[in-house]
C-alpha cells in the first residue's frame, strides 16, 4: 500500500475501509507467537496454580508508546485472543505503516486518530495529560513519561481526571482508587472497548480448559492427607485454611507501608 499524503481526501479510504473483514487479522507482520507457561517459573516450578493447556494462539503486537506526534486512520476493529478487550488497526499517513492500539467506546471504521502534543482531546486520540479537561474519561495510560501504557487497559475499564495543575495530575481508576502522576504522562481519552464481557458465562467446562485454567478441587472433596479439610463424615466447616495449612480468616488484606520521620524535623 502506497503512502498517503494528509492533503489526498480521506472519503475515498473510508468507504473501502468499511468493507474490510474483521475476523481475520488484518496485520500479519504484528502477530507472534506465545510460549505457554502453564504456571510454572525459570526452573519448572509451578508458581500459578490451576494453569495449563488453552488453545493455541498468536499474540497482537500493541503500540502501548504513542508519544510521536501522528495521524492515522482505523482500518479494522478486530477480536483479540490475548486480552478481553477489541483492539484497532491504524494506518499511520506520515510513516505509510500499520500498527494496533486498544479500541474505545463508539470508535468505528474510517475514524481519524491522532496522538502527540498536537492531538485534540477526542476519542482514541493520545496526548498529554496536562491537555486533557478535567473530567474526562481515559485509559490507557502511562505512570510515567516517556513509559508504556499500563493502567486501564482492561475490557470496560476507564480513569477519570479529577484534578490538574502544571506539574502534577490526579486520576480516579474505576476501582476507586486514586494516584498522582505527572501532567506529561500520555492517555487515551475514552473507555476501553467490549465493557460487557463479563456478562458472557461460560457455556462448558471445556471453555475454561480452551482459555488456561484448570479445574480447581475443593478441600472437603480431599482426603486427610491432601488437604486440612479432608475427611470426616459430612463436610468439615469452620477451619479456613488454606492446602498449606496457612489460617485464611483475619489475613491482612493490605500492606501498611509505614513513612519514616525525619530526624531533623
Amino acid at each position: 500500500m502506497k503512502k498517503i499524503t494528509s492533503n489526498e481526501p480521506i472519503k475515498m479510504l473510508q468507504q473501502h475501509l468499511a468493507k474490510i473483514h474483521e475476523k481475520r487479522p488484518l496485520l500479519k507482520k504484528g502477530l507472534t507467537g506465545i510460549q505457554k507457561s502453564t504456571g510454572r517459573n525459570n526452573s519448572g516450578k509451578i508458581t500459578i496454580r490451576h494453569k495449563g493447556g488453552g488453545h493455541k494462539k498468536r499474540y497482537r503486537t500493541i503500540n502501548f508508546l504513542r508519544t510521536q506526534n501522528s495521524e492515522g486512520i482505523v482500518c479494522t476493529i478486530e477480536y483479540d485472543p490475548c486480552r478481553n478487550a477489541n483492539i484497532a488497526s491504524i494506518y499511520d499517513f506520515e510513516e505509510g505503516k500499520f500498527y494496533y492500539i486498544l479500541a474505545p467506546e463508539k470508535l468505528s471504521i474510517g475514524d481519524v486518530v491522532k496522538s502527540g502534543r498536537k492531538a485534540e482531546p477526542k476519542i482514541g486520540h493520545s496526548l498529554p495529560i496536562s491537555k486533557i479537561p478535567v473530567g474526562s474519561y481515559i485509559h490507557n495510560i502511562a505512570p510515567k513519561k516517556e513509559k508504556k501504557a499500563q493502567i486501564s487497559r482492561a475490557a470496560g475499564t476507564f480513569s477519570r481526571l479529577t484534578e490538574k495543575t502544571l506539574n502534577y495530575a490526579k486520576i480516579e481508576l474505576s476501582s476507586g482508587k486514586q494516584r498522582f502522576l505527572s501532567a506529561k504522562c500520555l492517555a487515551t481519552i475514552g473507555i476501553v472497548s467490549n465493557e460487557l464481557s463479563f456478562l458472557f458465562p461460560l457455556k462448558k467446562a471445556g471453555q475454561s480448559r480452551w482459555l488456561n485454567k484448570r479445574p480447581s478441587v475443593r478441600g472437603v472433596a480431599m482426603n486427610p492427607v491432601d488437604h486440612p479439610h479432608g475427611g470426616g463424615e459430612g463436610k468439615k466447616s469452620g477451619k479456613g485454611k488454606t492446602l498449606w495449612g496457612k489460617s485464611t480468616k483475619n489475613g491482612k488484606i493490605r500492606k501498611k507501608f509505614l513513612v519514616k520521620k525525619n530526624p531533623n524535623d
